[in-house]
């Protein structure tokens, strides 16, 4: 199911749906404080740390991949779905590899994300917060969509007056890059716009985001905020000075537009990146890089509802590039990590780099500067895809048809980080186990 199936049938039983979830979140808070009060010391924080406790959701005796009822792809399936298994994690062959991420000290300065977001939930009604402030077991970490109609939780920005909007701006600073805030920004402007030409704003404007925040605030205690809505997700999670910022989905329809006489372009960043790498190969090196001289419409294999994706690495091994062909590959990475602030975009791209000798990519489509493609880093402490889509329900926007051919105009792309560490759980799951105050 891609963007085109985006429509009102999509938005059906929204009540009952969200009547739904708020049973879920009413059921996670009471399983979790059972769980302790009756299973008490180790045996409690354990059940927590292997988030075994998934309200609403059957549990998945082995790993599988993406629930069933959707694609494991960046459309986020028809309208809304729940999460229905336990997190595992990205996986090449369903089993996790162990001691990739472990507690340390970074370096990285998480005090002002930590003052801003305790500002933020401070500048919140009694009744905004309740709906915004989930556990940091929270399977609300897990339920996140790029698409329009997705039901979400939280408080949206529409619902927030400009003083508490400025305090979300302010939290936004705190954890991204200029770059990252610019990027979140441009996304939302040309969302807007993009309703505006088409005559649905209802559905396409600047200001159905929603937050949500998982844990509290702390600077020992693990926490993280969510901040999503269409073709943006932000997930971030906080550890003492560990800071994991996946998954995070990025994206547009158009990618490019005039907005008050200002064209306004995102997405850019790792289109550019992206056919410098492959262009910068070999003719032998293509051969294996290239799946396909051909894009499809929909390539993305870990989006939304796809936290357990199979995905064997496919492609070309980065320890056969030269210096300069992986400096290109990082670059594709980097386009994302970028997105942080600087420090803690430094402890990723050292992490990515440390494994590139062990880092696969593949490619599907056409190499010229406006072929559209499709790309996937993937290594085992990252995955990056790049997804040239066809037009979606913003096609009008930019004098396109929906089913037309994928476009650069249309882009979706994720970064996650496999074996278990999207939303941090790796290290939430060690937290619980060896913190002596949780023993």
């Amino acid at each position: 199911m891609t963007e085109l199936d985006e429509t009102a049938a999509g938005r059906t039983d929204r009540g009952a749906h969200a009547n739904r979830r708020t049973f879920m979140r009413k059921a996670f808070f009471a399983a979790g404080a059972t769980a302790v009060a009756t299973m008490g010391g180790a045996g409690a924080w354990a059940a927590l740390a292997d988030d075994t406790t998934t309200a609403g959701a059957s549990a998945a005796a082995t790993p599988s991949g993406a629930p069933s009822g959707g694609p494991g792809g960046g459309a986020g399936g028809p309208g809304n779905q729940s999460v229905t298994e336990d997190f595992f994690g990205l996986t090449t062959d369903g089993k996790r590899i162990d001691d990739l991420f472990t507690i340390h000290s970074t370096g990285v300065s998480t005090a002002p994300v930590v003052t801003a977001a305790t500002a933020f939930l401070a500048g919140l009604t009694d009744t905004q917060r309740t709906s915004t402030q989930f556990t940091v077991h929270s399977t609300e970490w897990r339920l996140w969509s790029n698409v329009d109609s997705y039901d979400r939780q939280g408080v949206s920005l529409a619902d927030l007056t400009d003083a508490q909007k400025a305090l979300g701006t302010a939290l936004l600073k705190a954890a991204l890059s200029a770059d990252g805030l610019e990027t979140t920004e441009r996304i939302r402007r040309i969302n807007q716009a993009a309703g505006e030409a088409i005559g649905n704003t209802n559905a396409f404007n600047e200001d159905a985001y929603y937050w949500t925040v998982m844990g509290t605030p702390s600077a020992d205690e693990p926490w993280g905020f969510q901040f999503d809505g269409h073709h943006l997700v932000i997930n971030y999670f906080v550890l003492g000075d560990q800071v994991v910022m996946s998954p995070c989905f990025w994206g547009s329809e158009p990618t490019s537009m005039e907005i008050d006489g200002e064209t306004v372009t995102v997405c850019h960043e790792e289109v550019t990146a992206s056919l410098a790498f492959v262009n910068s190969l070999t003719d032998a090196q293509r051969s294996v890089a290239v799946s396909s001289a051909t894009k499809t419409n929909e390539s993305m294999k870990a989006g939304a509802f796809s936290d357990n994706a199979v995905q064997p690495y496919e492609g070309l091994r980065a320890d056969v590039l030269t210096a300069a062909q992986q400096k290109k590959l990082l670059a594709i990475v980097e386009a994302f990590t970028g997105r942080a602030k600087a420090d803690a975009a430094k402890v990723r791209l050292a992490e990515v780099r440390s494994h590139l000798s062990d880092t696969y990519v593949t490619w599907a489509g056409g190499t010229a500067d406006d072929s559209a493609f499709y790309v996937r880093v993937h290594s085992p402490v990252v995955w990056v895809e790049v997804d040239c889509q066809g037009p979606g329900p913003l096609a009008g926007a930019y004098g396109a048809s929906q089913g037309d051919g994928p476009t650069q105009k249309h882009v979706h792309s994720v970064i996650r980080t496999p074996n278990g560490n999207d939303y941090g759980k790796e290290l939430i799951r060690q937290h619980y186990l060896t913190s002596p105050h949780h023993r």
